[in-house]
């Protein structure tokens, strides 16, 4: 139990150890999506469509953007398009119709909600010790904004 602090460790301490970080590959004219929740959310059940958090009301159906990766891809604040996933297997993976929201997320990243986004995370892409599904380093593009 964490409130004895006793540890079954060789050492009887606590041993923390630091994994390398890795950065994906993203090809030119995608962003590496990671899901999260509204500021309303409780895991999976959502209690409203307004996001206190971040500024994001009526929906919730939205994509986050940094605004100069938006310049880049020609994704106008405001503009609908289709996430689309890219996942080894080829298979395509569509969640349709997300508002582009301009947003200082980091250059190469972009955020939406699940369990809206849900859909773009192959069911084999999970993380390695703990076989939890691999939301938060989806490899995304844009298609048929409009």
């Amino acid at each position: 139990p964490r409130d004895s602090r006793r540890f079954p460790t060789a050492t009887g301490r606590a041993n923390f150890t630091a994994a390398p970080v890795e950065f994906p590959e993203l090809p030119q004219g995608r962003l590496l999506l990671q899901t999260l929740r509204s500021h309303d959310q409780y895991n999976t059940t959502i209690y409203g469509l307004d996001d206190r958090y971040r500024g994001i009301k009526g929906g919730r159906r939205v994509v986050l953007v940094n605004p100069d990766d938006a310049t880049s891809l020609g994704l106008t604040d405001g503009a609908y398009a289709d996430l689309v996933s890219e996942w080894k297997d080829g298979t395509e993976r569509r969640a349709p119709g997300f508002r582009v929201v301009h947003y200082p997320t980091a250059r190469g990243c972009a955020a939406a909600y699940y369990p809206e986004t849900n859909v773009l995370v192959p069911l084999g892409s999970t993380a390695d010790t703990s076989n939890t599904p691999a939301s938060k380093s989806v490899v995304i593009r844009f298609e048929n904004v409009h």
